[in-house]
């Protein structure tokens, strides 16, 4: 009796829970996409930099210059090089990431967000992440969407069980009838 009481209860309970966080994800998605905005202009700013600085010296673009300074006999000249070349693979990373933020639905961002290898990201932008519930309608349905599907595959598991106990039992019970 108690349990009939208390699984219904705690599967609302769950399923409230898991709304809350899939709320969640669009807030952070737009927590993200400012961080992203913030260093993709500050990089694209050091980009132009080195650009401007390669058309000034006659090169025909930034790798062409950083390609030529890779290959002097300076070691701080080829660091500097390094650094740039590991500047340009950022910007083009960041340009990539803020097309998708622009272009993209909510599951590709998500997707994006919670990579392993932008873990540190997201680690930086949950530092300053503020919980609230998203004011867009695709937001709305992306929390809606995702916390009941995440109700259903935590939940389901111990429903199959519990069903699969009852029917055991039930099993069980008529044969002790029957003899």
């Amino acid at each position: 009796m108690i349990g009939r009481l208390i699984g219904p209860l705690l599967d609302k309970l769950l399923f409230g829970l898991t709304l809350l966080l899939a709320l969640q994800v669009p807030q952070l998605a737009d927590h993200y996409q400012q961080f992203l905005s913030g260093w993709f202009e500050s990089t694209q700013w050091q980009v132009e930099g080195y650009e401007a600085t390669a058309k000034e010296f006659g090169y025909a673009d930034a790798a062409a210059m950083i390609e030529q300074h890779q290959q002097n006999s300076e070691p701080s000249v080829r660091a500097d090089a390094e650094q740039k070349l590991a500047t340009l693979a950022l910007y083009d990373e960041l340009k990539a990431g803020i097309t998708l933020f622009r272009e993209g639905n909510l599951l590709s961002q998500s997707i994006y967000m919670f990579a392993p290898s932008r873990y540190n990201y997201l680690e930086k932008t949950i530092d300053n992440f503020k919980p609230g519930i998203p004011l867009t309608t695709n937001g709305l349905l992306f929390g809606a969407i995702i916390g009941l599907m995440l109700n259903l595959i935590i939940t389901q598991p111990f429903l199959f069980f519990i069903r699969r106990r009852k029917v055991k039992h039930s099993k069980s019970s008529s044969e002790k009838t029957l003899v």
